[in-house]
């Protein structure tokens, strides 16, 4: 019989001590404000609320993303299959002047083999998101909303993913036409993915207030996100984000879009979750696929590799390395080759951000480049 541990997290996170091995029910409290609809804030709240828990209980994060359309239905108990996240009860849902708090208990079975636990973390650089049509940003003057907007998906990839290292923001545009570009803006940075976006909705909307009322002005905020590979410069992933939130400055003014003031407004709310799903859309797609320290110096029969302790590389670690190469195919176009070699490492020392190996058939290390990568056995 299964071992079920009852605890208890506030919306502050409560220390909690627990083996990863069992279930274990978690209680807490998610938070949203209502812009749209109570429908809408109640389906934010319940998000809020599922994150808590599964950032807390060291679950994968990477699952919320094809949970999410589940939650749309207003039930009072959801149950998965498949899913860290076997259970949702809906203890109590409470509208409170503009917010909808939602107290849920969830039964999560955190597993060891997400891939956030079984492979190194990967390097990401975000480059600064473009506005498309910057007569859309003149109420408020938010024309530096997409540069700042950029950091703060950054700092969400830096302090809350399991499966990344930021490796900073990039000032350079990234091109999809151009990915030998792309390629040494990745390699400048050490990032074997890079994001750009696209801002392309900044309008807005105003009800009139009345006599003694002040209009109401709802603003949209919609993006397109790209994913290139730094190894290849070529898009393997796109999104597209919409939402809209109540805009609560004044037409008149402008807003620094740096303060606190823009960020804790229902509009800096609103992009805050937005910079979360993206994160959780990342580490949905691109969590398991494969991380590839590459070679940086060799000496001997020992190798310096791109990835240290932040990666989560360890001492003892035993890697499988492979040989690159590139080529011009029969239409002149460049080409990247990558082949597996008989050749096996195993980490003897580990740094913040490098770590050295050594060969394990020393007869082969001559054959081992700068450039080549390798994959944890």
């Amino acid at each position: 019989m299964k071992k079920f541990i009852f605890s208890l997290i506030s919306t502050t996170l409560a220390s909690l001590t627990i083996s990863s091995a069992h279930a274990a029910w978690y209680e807490v409290t998610g938070v949203a404000t209502i812009v749209s609809s109570e429908k809408a804030a109640r389906l934010h709240a319940l998000e809020d609320a599922v994150y808590k828990a599964v950032d807390f209980a060291g679950a994968d994060i990477g699952t919320l993303a094809q949970l999410a359309p589940l939650l749309e239905e207003e039930k009072s108990q959801y149950q998965f299959v498949n899913s860290e996240v076997r259970h949702i009860v809906i203890d109590r849902t409470r509208v409170s002047g503009n917010q909808v708090r939602i107290k849920a208990r969830l039964d999560i079975y955190p597993t060891a083999k997400a891939c956030h636990n079984t492979m190194y973390k990967k390097t990401i650089g975000v480059a600064n998101f473009e506005i498309d049509d910057p007569q859309q940003a003149v109420m408020g003057q938010i024309y530096k909303v997409g540069h700042d907007f950029s950091s703060l998906v950054e700092k969400q990839l830096a302090n809350r993913s399991y499966s990344f290292v930021s490796v900073g923001t990039t000032r350079y545009q990234i091109e999809k036409a151009r990915p030998e570009h792309i390629k040494m803006i990745a390699d400048d940075l050490g990032a074997q993915y890079l994001i750009t976006g696209h801002i392309r909705d900044l309008t807005a909307t105003v009800t009139q207030g009345g006599l003694l009322k002040d209009d109401v002005i709802n603003r949209q905020f919609a993006m397109d996100l790209k994913v290139f590979d730094g190894k290849t410069g070529h898009e393997i992933n796109q999104y597209s984000f919409r939402e809209v939130a109540q805009w609560p400055f004044a037409k008149t003014s402008k807003v620094d879009t740096t303060s606190a003031r823009f960020w804790t407004s229902t509009y800096g709310e609103m992009m805050q979750r937005i910079s979360r799903n993206i994160m959780l859309a990342l580490e949905s797609d691109i969590s398991c696929k494969m991380t590839l320290p590459e070679v940086v110096a060799a000496y001997g029969n020992t190798v310096t590799l791109d990835l240290g302790r932040v990666h989560g590389v360890k001492e003892g670690d035993k890697l499988t390395l492979w040989h690159t190469g590139a080529f011009i195919d029969q239409n002149g176009i460049p080409r990247n080759k990558v082949s597996q070699s008989d050749i096996t490492l195993t980490v003897s020392r580990v740094y913040e951000r490098e770590a050295e190996a050594v060969v394990d058939q020393a007869n082969l290390a001559n054959s081992i480049q700068i450039g080549d990568v390798m994959h944890k056995q």
